[in-house]
């Protein structure tokens, strides 16, 4: 099962003059997925040897052909496309070691090896079809990854007619296929997106959910070129109110993703709106070192909220004194951290302990878009004119809101996580009148809960980063002016914030971002 919570102390390209360089490709975990090299094995065990097809070499030759093709195919791609390529192949590997073992063996069923040569027939097709798509013009004809395919055709008034179908299968239980038909009629959006809302092919997948008509929205389908690639984005998982079950998926996981061109599309007469140019984040798209840096080299958007991130960061830092510019740049790096951890933790959430290893290519999508949002948010929203302690703080980490209540005390609500990992956190939730610089719970007790101003910044509980030592002493009694512990999996409550201007992108995007 993949780690849901560790960090390396890293830096995105966008703050290496103020931070330091990246060392976040050394970590396993948040590594390019176009970086973790290795072919398929298709007769990994020593009973699997023991089927014939292992035995006279048939699978191996069928798992060489697969990476010949692969090879084939990169070697026409643009060296911003590589990295997809690769990571596409990555993704074909996991899901069919996953299948691999979940057959229960080739020795015993003949019929195993079949659906095995199968995919990898199927695959080899597919990377054949990509090598021969390089170089096409627009966006109509078909295009493929290692999950499903769109096929798109020209309509009228500059609109376009799309068919998505995917069908990955990490087994043959129905919960380990991940299956999806949609169709859209597509035309020009903004930034050269092409959006349209989806249609079901029959009856939806997922049954109804008792929710009255109309009282969600439905769901947007939006396709763009990126490059050599295709980008689709299916449903809006950043929002609540959005009715998904018209894209008609077993599970809404793997419509979202980088397509890229199968085959000759021939001539369409296509409209030229589709044309829309490479949109380029502030680092080099050849040479992604994180999983989530080739996501945003991906996606449009993602790459644009990258753009967006770096220009606040670069406007806010000359409003900072200096003892504020170097605080919160110890906090971005918390941020950058929890960037490149995000995309695989949400690729292959942890607490979904059965099928972890199915990627959910939507659902870590939306999650580094809206912790992205929220960062931008922080620091275009940046209140550093603000004085006592009401208003919104934010951190990498933590978030405090302080209001005045009646008779004049202060009420402070939030909470403190420990990225990725669900289970941890502390909780705020506290009252207390302020005595100049400082504040102190009426709650009492040895370890109360308090604020403190510095600079810019606002202190949660400072106590509690001294406290903790003294509750871990080795061999030392432990000290009765220590108190419990505040946090659940986090060591202590102390939190540094920064006062931010409220936003709709702050900490109200539906659903857990952490």
């Amino acid at each position: 099962m993949p780690r849901s919570y560790r960090f390396v102390l890293a830096a995105l390209p966008l703050l290496l003059s103020a931070i330091g360089p990246g060392l976040a490709g050394d970590d396993e975990f948040v590594r390019a997925e176009s970086l973790k090299a290795g072919p398929f094995a298709p007769c990994p065990n020593d009973r699997d040897k023991e089927a014939p097809a292992c035995m006279n070499g048939s699978l191996d030759r069928l798992a060489k052909n697969v990476e010949a093709a692969a090879k084939a195919a990169l070697a026409k791609a643009s060296p911003i496309t590589i990295p997809l390529l690769k990571r596409d192949q990555v993704w074909f590997r996991d899901v069919m070691e996953n299948y691999a073992g979940e057959l229960g063996g080739l020795a015993e069923k003949s019929q195993n090896v079949d659906k095995m040569s199968a995919l990898l027939n199927q695959r080899i097709a597919v990377l054949h079809g990509i090598a021969q798509g390089f170089g096409r013009a627009g966006i109509a004809g078909r295009w493929a990854n290692v999950f499903g395919t769109v096929d798109i055709a020209p309509a009228k008034d500059g609109a376009f007619n799309i068919t998505l179908a995917t069908d990955s299968r990490y087994g043959d239980d129905d919960d380990q296929r991940q299956i999806c038909k949609s169709a859209a009629l597509v035309r020009p959006g903004t930034d050269g997106w092409l959006i349209g809302t989806p249609v079901a092919d029959g009856e939806p997948a997922r049954p109804d959910d008792g929710k009255p008509a109309g009282a969600e929205k439905p769901a947007l389908l939006k396709v763009r070129l990126q490059g050599e690639t295709l980008r689709v984005v299916a449903g809006d998982g950043t929002r609540d109110d959005v009715d998904n079950r018209g894209l008609n998926c077993s599970v809404l996981n793997q419509l979202t993703g980088s397509y890229f061109a199968s085959g000759t599309a021939g001539a369409m007469n296509e409209p030229a709106a589709a044309a829309a140019p490479f949109a380029a984040p502030t680092f080099d798209c050849a040479r992604p070192a994180t999983a989530s840096e080739e996501e945003i080299c991906a996606d449009p958007d993602l790459a644009a909220n990258d753009r967006r991130l770096n220009h606040a960061w670069q406007k806010l830092l000359p409003r900072l004194d200096a003892v504020t510019r170097k605080l919160l740049t110890e906090d971005q790096r918390g941020f950058v951290d929890s960037q490149q951890s995000q995309y695989p933790e949400f690729l292959h959430p942890a607490w979904n302990k059965r099928l972890y290893y199915v990627h959910q290519t939507g659902h870590g999508r939306d999650k580094l878009y809206r912790l992205q949002l929220e960062r931008i948010a922080v620091l275009e929203g940046f209140d550093e004119k603000r004085r006592g302690f009401e208003g919104l703080w934010m951190a990498y980490n933590a978030t405090l809101t302080v209001t005045r209540a009646d008779g004049g005390t202060l009420k402070a609500l939030g909470h403190k996580w420990d990225q990725g990992d669900w289970k941890a956190g502390c909780g705020y939730e506290f009252g207390g009148k302020a005595t100049g610089d400082g504040f102190r719970s009426v709650d009492g007790g040895k370890n109360p809960d308090t604020l403190e101003r510095d600079h810019a910044t606002l202190i949660v509980n400072r106590a509690d980063d001294i406290l903790i030592k003294k509750r871990e002493a080795a061999g030392v009694e432990r000290d009765p002016d220590a108190d419990e512990p505040k946090c659940r999996r986090i060591k202590s409550a102390t939190a540094r914030l920064f006062p931010v201007r409220p936003s709709p992108d702050i900490n109200n995007l539906g659903g857990s971002i952490r």
